[in-house]
């Protein structure tokens, strides 16, 4: 059977786990019609680039799943349906890849990066002392003509 990657985005007003039902919801879906699903992911809700249906956020999980054709179709009509889901994309891949999506991975390297107070070192800011900015050596501008004056 055609491996497929499905990735969809649920209204932003939806609770966690609603937003974890429909991933449950729609794996029931596949497997009702012929197909598995190899992986389910929720990725949480992400703030997207431009407003879908009055909606600036939204909840986004993957599925990857291994199901005919008329399976995979079938879901898609549905979900197309459903009132809570605002987008849709489904993408056929040649083999699914070992580990976690890039977004999970995202999501793990930030819980992971921990506390960045000395990233940058002492830069001065708010409440530091004042330095004196140092111009090195940048010779004299000279005089320069006030705007009213004529050119000669």
């Amino acid at each position: 059977m055609p491996l497929y990657e499905h990735v969809f985005i649920a209204r932003q007003d939806l609770s966690n786990t609603q937003a974890e039902g429909l991933v449950e919801h729609f794996s029931t879906v596949l497997s009702d019609n012929g197909g598995k699903v190899v992986e389910s992911e929720y990725w949480g809700v992400k703030t997207m680039a431009y407003k879908i249906n009055k909606n600036r956020k939204g909840h986004y999980a993957l599925l990857k799943s291994d199901a005919p054709a008329a399976a995979v179709q079938e879901m898609e009509r549905l979900m197309r349906l459903h009132d809570d889901v605002m987008r849709v994309l489904t993408i056929k891949v040649e083999k699914h890849p070992e580990g976690p999506s890039v977004q999970m991975q995202k999501r793990d390297e930030r819980e992971g990066r921990g506390d960045r107070d000395g990233d940058r070192g002492d830069r001065g800011g708010f409440g530091g002392e004042r330095r004196e900015r140092s111009f090195g050596d940048r010779p004299d501008r000279g005089e320069r003509p006030s705007f009213g004056a004529p050119r000669r």
